[in-house]
């Protein structure tokens, strides 16, 4: 007899873990699907990847940020002139706990 990859034990404990409920033969069909994704897996680990270098996208992109140049900006005052609700130099907004 083979030895199974996985259990049934095993998608009985994870169902347990993700609370959600399997029938019987929910759980029979797990087994043998998670198996054949752990298979695949295992042979995906016996390519030699040694002088290949980790992949982060797929398309080469480089970031694009702007100098952070300080510019002018609105004054304080009218930036309070149309808030709906302020105190003093600050808007004002509701109290959340």
């Amino acid at each position: 007899m083979e030895k199974k990859i996985i259990e049934k034990k095993d998608v009985e404990y994870l169902s347990q873990l993700i609370r959600i409920e399997l029938k019987e033969d929910e759980k029979e069909s797990l087994v043998k699907e998670i198996g054949k994704i752990i298979e695949y897996i295992s042979k995906l680990n016996e390519i030699n990847t040694e002088n290949i270098e980790p992949t982060y996208h797929v398309i080469p992109i480089k970031n694009v940020f702007r100098e952070d140049i300080p510019e002018n900006y609105i004054s304080r005052e009218k930036m309070l002139k149309n808030a709906p609700d302020k105190d003093n130099n600050f808007f004002k907004v509701p109290r959340i706990i």
